[in-house]
């Protein structure tokens, strides 16, 4: 039975409910190998191969070894185990939010301190706020379907 899920007319916004979580459970587990040191050391030698030993589909794999976190998370993908990624890479959580929003982590960490987004044009989808899709820079990636 389907639920009426209003909470998907927030611009910008994912929520992680069961359905993503079913979507994306290989792609998260994938991300939670990462915490051993053993399993970090094998995927820098070799991405595709580590990625191939997942049951993932093929677009979780690609957004994967592109580093595309809006994109994985599109395909089901939660940002708390997507860290553990960008923490592989030598990323701190600040410069994958500012990657996800197309600005430097300087211009990301300055927009937090300043009160973030502006709610202006970010109400619903649909608005031409800066959280809108069409104004991210991977926001076209999150709509060329979810295979």
């Amino acid at each position: 039975m389907s639920l009426n899920k209003n909470y998907l007319d927030v611009p910008g916004t994912t929520i992680f409910d069961a359905d993503e979580s079913r979507k994306g459970y290989h792609l998260n587990q994938f991300c939670m190998s990462l915490m051993t040191h053993e399993n970090r050391e094998r995927f820098k030698a070799n991405q595709r191969a580590y990625v191939d030993e997942w049951p993932m589909t093929e677009a979780q794999k690609q957004a994967v070894l592109d580093v595309d976190l809006n994109r994985a998370i599109s395909l089901g993908g939660n940002i708390y185990f997507l860290a553990k990624l960008g923490a592989t890479h030598g990323k701190s959580f600040q410069q994958m939010a500012g990657s996800m929003t197309g600005m430097t982590e300087m211009e990301y960490r300055d927009m937090m301190i300043g009160g973030g987004r502006s709610v202006e044009g970010n109400r619903v989808v649909g608005e031409d706020g800066t959280a809108q899709a069409h104004n991210q820079p991977q926001g076209q990636a999150g709509r060329k379907g979810n295979s």
